[in-house]
């Protein structure tokens, strides 16, 4: 969600935003891929996904527009539309750009954050801290954790920033899908880490603020790619299979 603070305001000459048909099927195609109910790799075609829509193929062609900006489906004049197998390439991609990306950020959240963005993350992390004392599933410890993120963002007031982590957001969420979430040490680490995040940043010092994040980073990047080596290794372990794609091109469970 991208933050009313940063945006433009629109102006008032312009006619009321309705969301299109097609952003609605790209909604609910987004929330598919995300549930696992399209599978990575998977072919999408238009009329078929019109038909249990129950639209016609113009807003599905809409929908898969806004889905490639998402990175969430790849479109080939051959091959068509799939839903995109993330794979060890991706995860450095996106893990190697954040850690670009969010030392910029926390150090223009020091610099601009208001109070009134700081409340919000306050608010952030104690949502995360009490859903992570308890079970919690995948996607609701993914969605926490992004959202915390979006806050430091916000509190840049960096619109081209904020434009650069939405383009990578949703991928980001994805990888998270893969991490183990049972495990209470693990959550209380995570909560742990997301605080003294927050706490760096009042402190005001942004070279630790920058090398706080960044560790956070490496971190979360370690133990996903952790996850995709065991994935490749119980694979081996099972035999190699006709056709089977090498290492580099496999894709991170979610």
């Amino acid at each position: 969600m991208s933050p009313q603070r940063v945006r433009k305001a629109p102006s008032a000459l312009t006619p009321t935003t309705r969301k299109s048909l097609g952003e609605d099927v790209a909604e609910r195609l987004r929330e598919a891929i995300l549930n696992g109910e399209l599978s990575p790799g998977q072919h999408l075609r238009e009329e078929e996904l019109g038909e249990r829509l129950q639209v016609s193929r113009g807003p599905v062609r809409d929908a898969f527009v806004l889905l490639e900006r998402d990175g969430l489906v790849r479109s080939s004049r051959h091959r068509g539309v799939s839903v995109v197998e993330l794979t060890r390439n991706d995860l450095q991609e996106i893990y190697t750009l954040r850690s670009a990306l969010e030392p910029l950020a926390i150090t223009l959240a020091i610099q601009r954050g208001s109070t009134s963005d700081l409340a919000d993350m306050d608010a952030s992390l104690a949502e995360m801290t009490s859903a992570f004392s308890r079970r919690i599933t995948e996607r609701d410890a993914a969605r926490l954790d992004v959202q915390f993120h979006d806050t430091i963002y916000q509190a840049a007031h960096h619109q081209r920033l904020w434009s650069a982590w939405e383009q990578i957001r949703l991928p980001t969420y994805w990888f998270l899908l893969s991490r183990n979430v049972a495990s209470p040490d693990w959550r209380d680490a995570t909560v742990s880490g997301h605080a003294e995040i927050a706490r760096v940043i009042r402190t005001g010092d942004e070279t630790l603020a920058a090398e706080t994040i960044k560790a956070h980073i490496t971190f979360a990047y370690e133990r996903i790619l952790q996850s995709y080596l065991n994935s490749v290794s119980q694979s081996a372990a099972a035999g190699p299979e006709a056709g089977e794609a090498p290492p580099t091109s496999r894709r991170i469970p979610l």
